[in-house]
């Protein structure tokens, strides 16, 4: 059985700043189709180098991707995220990215988050188990925690 869905509203980017998010959503269905342990891995890579993200540059990008992607501004959370943690990385920044589980119906989940806040999603911070997580690097000397 299905159910009508109605998306939220999209906001329109101009042309020449639909570059950027429309690359980081092409690289995340690519990166959406592999095992999660490949997509950590390329994140985790990713990442280096990158500054804490605000929640405002993590809105932004965000907001980015779903206005150029109907995927992703629908039920394509895994993408929605993985792209929307890509642009912010074009920016020089990084948000904690994130995958989890709710087991009361069961529900897979991905999302990026700023401060422990899911950013631009409508559940609160702990509605979902998180298993998986790439946060910012404290800086680039450290070294990450295994």
């Amino acid at each position: 059985m299905s159910m009508p869905v109605a998306l939220p509203e999209r906001k329109r980017l101009p042309p020449h700043r639909r570059v950027l998010p429309l690359v980081a959503v092409a690289i995340a269905r690519v990166l959406a189709g592999t095992r999660p342990i490949r997509i950590r891995a390329v994140l985790e890579f990713a990442r280096r180098g990158a500054h804490p993200a605000t929640a405002a540059q993590a809105l932004a990008a965000r907001d980015a991707v779903v206005s150029v992607s109907l995927r992703c501004a629908g039920q394509g959370c895994l993408q929605r995220s993985i792209a929307a943690a890509l642009l912010c990385r074009a920016r020089g920044v990084w948000p904690t990215w994130c995958t989890g589980v709710r087991t009361h119906p069961f529900t897979a989940h991905a999302w990026i988050e700023v401060d422990d806040h899911p950013v631009g999603e409508p559940h609160p911070p702990d509605h979902f188990r998180r298993l998986l997580a790439v946060p910012p690097r404290r800086s680039d000397r450290e070294p990450d925690a295994a």
